[in-house]
């Protein structure tokens, strides 16, 4: 069984995360600077399937064969540089996003290098970033009976860590891969998750990206 760790895995989004992994037959760990927080957001957490979700540090997550990142973005470069060796030579997943409210909005930030994914990839040179789960509604993620029927899109510049991401994706409840393509399309992808979220604050919606066609 392949396990996953989720670095400030006990916000919203780690959780939906977590939940829909483990119903596809993943063993999760869900990371935490606080161990026992970690342990106790795990068991609240009921997948199905023969997957798992258990808790622990943001060590013990990254010591999992891939691993996602879901810090908040103001801690996510602190937090995956200190763990630079453990991530040495794994499949890191970056879902995060550089964004601020104003007023009934979100807008995006730009960090030095462009977009987290960028930062991300900077500070764990020896990795292979990939960036997915950007666009997703949380509190739908976690409801395994939602009904969330919704694209990943998923770049990297690295070819076979996009691919298995791709495979880890279509294998979760509700969601379909979609290879954008590569880190050059970090950014606009990122910012995207601004349009999503004020959207759905302006119509008191849970809308996901879905795109036509494919």
């Amino acid at each position: 069984m392949t396990t996953v760790g989720i670095l400030g895995g006990t916000g919203p989004a780690g959780r939906g995360v977590a939940a829909r992994l483990a119903s596809a037959s993943y063993a999760v760990v869900l990371g935490s600077r606080d161990e026992q927080r970690a342990k106790d957001t795990a068991a609240t957490i009921s997948p199905r399937g023969d997957g798992t979700v258990d808790g622990g540090t943001n060590e013990d997550a990254a010591a999992c064969s891939v691993v996602i990142v879901a810090t908040p973005w103001d801690s996510a470069i602190a937090t995956t540089s200190a763990l630079r060796q453990l991530l040495k030579g794994k499949t890191v997943i970056t879902m995060v996003n550089a964004l601020t409210r104003e007023g009934r909005e979100m807008v995006p930030l730009y960090p030095a290098r462009g977009s987290m994914a960028a930062q991300i990839a900077f500070a764990l040179p020896e990795s292979r970033v990939v960036g997915a789960f950007h666009h997703l509604p949380a509190a739908q993620m976690e409801d395994l009976d939602s009904g969330l029927n919704a694209d990943v899109l998923i770049f990297s510049d690295d070819d076979d860590a996009r691919r298995q991401v791709a495979v880890m994706v279509d294998a979760m409840l509700g969601l379909r891969a979609v290879v954008a393509g590569s880190m050059s399309l970090a950014s606009p992808i990122e910012a995207f998750t601004a349009v999503c979220i004020s959207v759905n604050i302006r119509h008191k919606a849970h809308s996901s990206v879905k795109m036509a066609g494919l």
